[in-house]
């Protein structure tokens, strides 16, 4: 038996007004997803659970079945290990946005979703004018895609006991409000570094080149660094070692990636996949059933969905998750009818992201499972309210794992 696990990540939302009070699920024309819901059975899974951060390495644990309590480490070291940077045991990894900051306050969390190729030139001037600076805490800046990028403190003086917030959590707000804060005295020469280091940056980039030509074509400039997610290097057991099957993992997202690497999972690449809505949607689709032959899991992930919710653009959202339905999921039933083995097919977001906030929020999501063999329950398509009348029970930790992988305790 394979399985194949979809996530739309973001995907879940509540009522929208400006949508006839329905949400972006109830909304959209998705008759693949549907399908998966309607043949097979649904349920809720809580991925965040309380006392943890609402964020995307937290859940997507959730969803493979790992205790984030344990295995959380920050979002950071998932995305090093995807980009290739090893870490030291004693090394500090933190996300490094480039953000846009307009008159004190953040005005968003990507510097208008910057193109690599100029963030690329951002990060290398950042790293040879301030890498070199004589510190207690080294550093080192590592690119990766858009605005999304890797600092890296090194030495004993180095701690994760700093409170950085994310970016997108707080868009409008006062960035002197939500400047890294030590959560203890061994944190307090990491605060220091940190903020330092962004007001070096703020001073570089203001005049930069790539900003200048960003501001005169009307876009955002990238005109501050902001650190969050800091952590060491994690250890986890792979799923090999734990349920005895070799996965795959297809994501544009250098967290998510990196956490298969953690879990012991292939990294496939597919070109054209952006993390946004303009994603090679038919790219990841292909890859997917390719990778089917010598895997017995694929966990393909789609950030685009996610990314319009925190634009707080429903309209947006509902085309995204059209497009995840039409141009991912269509294409993948179609292949695996086509295979001559039974495939469990999974479906769920790793967390809501309501276009009201523009935040991600700790509610339950919507699971749809279908699995040859299993009687259909009583949902008949695929949103928030119909998982609660699917008979699958309420999961928690590794029980969606262990359902679509048919290894339930």
């Amino acid at each position: 038996m394979k399985s194949i696990i979809i996530i739309g990540d973001g995907m879940s939302d509540y009522p929208v007004a400006s949508l006839g009070g329905k949400t972006p699920l109830q909304v959209a024309n998705k008759p693949n997803i549907d399908r998966i819901a309607r043949e097979g059975r649904m349920g809720r899974m809580e991925t965040l659970p309380e006392g943890l951060p609402l964020g995307s390495a937290v859940a997507n644990l959730s969803v493979l079945g790992y205790d984030p309590a344990e295995a959380f480490h920050g979002r950071a070291v998932l995305e090093a290990a995807n980009m290739g940077v090893a870490l030291e045991d004693d090394d500090v990894a933190l996300r490094m946005n480039l953000i846009c900051i307009e008159n004190g306050r953040i005005k968003n969390h990507s510097a208008g979703h910057i193109s690599s190729e100029e963030a690329g030139e951002i990060v290398r001037h950042l790293q040879a004018a301030l890498g070199g600076e004589p510190n207690e805490i080294p550093i080192a800046m590592h690119t990766g895609v858009s605005y999304r990028h890797l600092l890296v403190l090194s030495g004993p003086a180095a701690s994760p006991e700093v409170q950085c917030t994310p970016p997108h959590d707080h868009v409008g707000e006062r960035a002197e409000d939500l400047l890294p804060a030590a959560t203890s005295d061994e944190g307090k020469a990491t605060q220091a570094r940190l903020r330092s280091l962004m007001a070096s940056a703020a001073g570089l980039l203001k005049d930069h080149p790539v900003n200048q030509k960003r501001i005169a074509a009307g876009a955002d400039p990238a005109n501050s660094i902001w650190p969050w997610s800091p952590g060491r290097k994690p250890r986890m057991q792979t799923l090999q070692q734990r349920f005895g099957v070799h996965g795959a993992v297809i994501s544009a997202v250098d967290l998510i990636n990196g956490l298969g690497l953690y879990a012991g999972m292939d990294v496939i690449r597919v070109e054209g996949a952006t993390g946004l809505w303009d994603t090679n949607f038919e790219g990841k689709a292909a890859a997917c059933l390719e990778a089917l032959r010598d895997h017995d899991l694929v966990y393909v992930h789609v950030e685009a969905t996610d990314e319009a919710g925190h634009a707080k653009d429903a309209a947006l959202k509902v085309e995204c998750i059209e497009m995840l339905d039409a141009r991912l999921v269509g294409p993948i039933l179609q292949g695996v009818e086509k295979l001559a083995e039974h495939v469990n097919i999974a479906v769920l977001p790793d967390h809501p992201t309501p276009v009201a906030s523009g935040v991600h929020e700790r509610d339950p999501v919507p699971v749809a499972v279908l699995r040859p063999g299993d009687a259909p329950d009583e949902s008949m398509c695929y949103d928030e309210e119909q998982a609660k009348i699917g008979d699958i029970p309420f999961m928690r930790g590794d029980d969606f794992i262990r359902l679509i992988l048919g290894a339930e305790s």
